[in-house]
């Protein structure tokens, strides 16, 4: 286990880096070396998610065995274990400051190894997938190849997703019309059901072909992103294990593709994609 120094807490202004991930929207503060940790209360989050307009706050951290250990607010002010292009944003701030060609960040959901890949783009190895039921986590025990469960909104129904865990849970759910869906009627009801007890991030996939996806996200404590990297590398594992796609494949999500790859050898999924720095904003935390 990662040892995240302890520090007292600070409040004052400070500089940080708006960014985006495939559209995905982060603002991300380096409060390495300083004496202080921030903890803000979920309506400051929602407050700042108003004012900044994004997806995730995310915090960096001194830690001992990796570069740095990021924390994670949604925009609902919630703390959550992962996000995997919050994650390929941060490592690209990190590499071009510290001048370093790959970099290792802890996560509540554990130790994430990321570098360039080129072209612009950064890929982070996302670790292995959980996907027994109880790691999901769900209500009940259920297949998570194809679980016994439906949604309806707006007079769409979806039904029996596939269910995997990248540090965070989500419920994949294949469609034959992606772009038809009433995204936020749908996503927020699945989102709050009751099977999912720590809610669940909500994705819509249409397969063009074994290595071509169209992905749409509600994001859970997030709403509708252009893009979630989680998702994407959720929905790859979902669709290989239903017989629909191969173990690599490109995922075009709302804001840009992402590449993703669940390797065989180890059982990691590797998510790869563009960051743009964005400039710095200025935040009081």
């Amino acid at each position: 286990m990662l040892d995240v120094k302890p520090s007292k807490r600070y409040r004052s202004a400070m500089k940080a880096r708006r960014m985006n991930g495939a559209g995905n929207r982060f603002i991300l503060a380096d409060v390495r070396g300083r004496a202080g940790r921030v903890s803000p209360a979920a309506d400051q989050v929602r407050r700042w998610a108003g004012e900044f307009q994004f997806d995730q706050l995310l915090v960096l951290e001194d830690a001992d065995g990796a570069d740095a250990f990021m924390r994670i607010w949604n925009a609902d002010g919630d703390e959550v274990g992962a996000c995997g292009n919050g994650t390929r944003a941060a490592a690209q701030a990190m590499m071009q400051d510290d001048a370093l060609d790959r970099v290792a960040i802890g996560t509540v959901g554990g130790l994430l190894h990321a570098d360039t890949a080129g072209n612009g783009q950064i890929r982070v190895d996302m670790g292995e997938p959980r996907l027994n039921w109880q790691n999901i986590p769900l209500a009940r025990e259920m297949d998570t190849v194809q679980l016994d469960f439906a949604a309806e909104a707006g007079g769409v129904r979806v039904e029996n997703p596939g269910a995997v865990n990248m540090g965070n849970p989500h419920a994949v759910f294949f469609v034959r019309d992606v772009e038809s869906l009433p995204l936020a009627a749908i996503g927020r009801e699945i989102e709050m059901d009751p099977v999912f007890p720590e809610r669940v991030n909500a994705s819509f996939a249409q397969i063009f072909d074994a290595s071509h996806i169209r992905l749409r996200v509600w994001e859970r404590g997030a709403g509708i992103t252009a893009a979630c990297g989680t998702a994407a590398c959720a929905t790859l594992v979902a669709a290989h294990r239903r017989g629909l796609a191969a173990r690599s494949a490109s995922i075009m999500a709302d804001g840009g593709e992402l590449h993703v790859e669940w390797r065989e050898r180890d059982n990691h999924v590797v998510l790869t994609g563009p960051v743009e720095d964005e400039g710095e904003v200025d935040i009081q935390l």
